[in-house]
């Protein structure tokens, strides 16, 4: 399947959408938090925490999405699919705010629940990305632990 999402690179460089920067911000942020308590023995305040760092990640996706949905459009198949996986990734991301309201509210580590039809939509979210040679724009992992 050939991609759908063609990025403009000559005409406009500062319109690229600077995709590695997400992953350097992340490998940043994952360092300055070396504390490695198990969530289970760490008690609310350790909830409260993940909350946080699941709401930052969710805004650094929330920026990336905003970004690329800014690129203009190339072909008719892109024009078509590409806002349909932006509605799906905004869904993702109104998931993740659920999850930690919920977090915040009971003070407990509980399991992450995505919306679903018949696949996660994390999942079909992937698959998309990988099928279209966007590997920066898959859904993080992080709440799967």
């Amino acid at each position: 399947m050939g991609s759908v999402l063609r990025l403009e690179r000559r005409g406009q460089p500062h319109r690229r959408p600077r995709l590695g920067r997400i992953s350097a911000i992340h490998l940043r942020n994952s360092r300055r938090r070396t504390n490695h308590t198990r969530l289970d023995e760490g008690g609310a305040e350790l909830i409260l925490q993940r909350a946080e760092i699941v709401d930052e990640a969710t805004d650094t996706l929330e920026r990336m999405l905003n970004s690329l949905e800014a690129l203009p459009l190339m072909g008719e198949k892109g024009q078509a699919i590409i806002p349909l996986w932006i509605d799906e990734y905004r869904t993702y991301l109104v998931d993740r705010r659920n999850y930690t309201a919920q977090l915040r509210e009971s003070g407990e580590n509980l399991p992450f629940y995505e919306t679903a039809n018949q696949i996660p939509i994390s999942e079909r979210l992937a698959t998309f990305a990988a099928d279209n040679e966007m590997p920066a724009c898959k859904p993080p992992l992080d709440l799967d632990i």
